[in-house]
């Protein structure tokens, strides 16, 4: 009598399988969209791999379940932006600290008008801003987001001529940091519907920044002198 054939389950033989980076690749990029579009609650591990069009036992095999992919997107995200490493290169390249916040400005509107296809980053990040998961702090705040605000207020300080901890500072960065907010929670596509005139493609990052940096400046400028002013009266 013939042995009967054994017949392994796709998930074991998926197990089995060597590494095959295209499908980890195809699984972080689909779910950085899905997860962007509807967040971590409202998405199933499922829906990502139909999606992806890869095995259901993927996420499991490659990122040990749907949370641990979440963290992985998040880090995608996160390494696709300017690093801290970066923005620090390119800030010490600078004396003048106005010269250092164009610099800064510059690294960010490059993402903000880089492809379209990276949009779900923006997206994603900005949900986690507006509602953070468990790992935001950890992965997103604590690694990344604090220091690139200290050395904020640090350019921030020095342009005001201001004390680094003086509230007026913490003003300014918030007034500085605001536009590019604005452009995280619209995006391209809703940017771009309400302000058809403007370009927001690679070609058009340079006058951004120019006017990004102008505004910016002119209101630390007001900021400082009415501090003056205010100081001057008090004294």
């Amino acid at each position: 009598m013939r042995a009967r054939a054994s017949v392994r389950p796709r998930s074991i033989e998926l197990r089995d399988a060597p590494d095959r980076p295209d499908t980890r690749r195809r699984l972080l990029e689909t779910a950085g969209q899905v997860f962007a579009e509807r967040g971590l609650d409202a998405v199933t591990g499922l829906e990502i791999t139909k999606r992806a069009g890869v095995n259901s036992a993927a996420i499991n095999y490659y990122f040990g379940g749907v949370g641990g992919l979440y963290e992985a997107v998040l880090l995608e995200a996160r390494n696709r932006l300017p690093s801290f490493e970066t923005l620090s290169a390119a800030v010490a390249e600078k004396t003048d600290a106005r010269a250092k916040l164009h610099a800064a400005v510059e690294l960010v509107v490059a993402v903000l008008t880089g492809p379209t296809p990276q949009s779900w980053i923006l997206r994603l990040l900005m949900r986690e801003i507006l509602s953070p998961s468990t790992a935001f702090e950890r992965l997103l705040l604590e690694a990344e987001g604090l220091p690139k605000l200290r050395m904020l207020k640090g350019i921030v300080a020095e342009i005001m001529n201001l004390p680094i901890d003086h509230p007026a500072v913490a003003q300014g960065c918030i007034s500085t940091v605001a536009p590019l907010q604005v452009m995280l929670i619209g995006g391209r596509g809703v940017l771009e519907l309400a302000y058809p005139e403007l370009d927001l493609a690679a070609s058009g990052a340079p006058m951004l920044v120019e006017r990004m940096v102008g505004f910016a400046l002119g209101g630390l400028d007001a900021i400082a002198e009415a501090e003056m002013a205010r100081s001057g009266r008090s004294g």
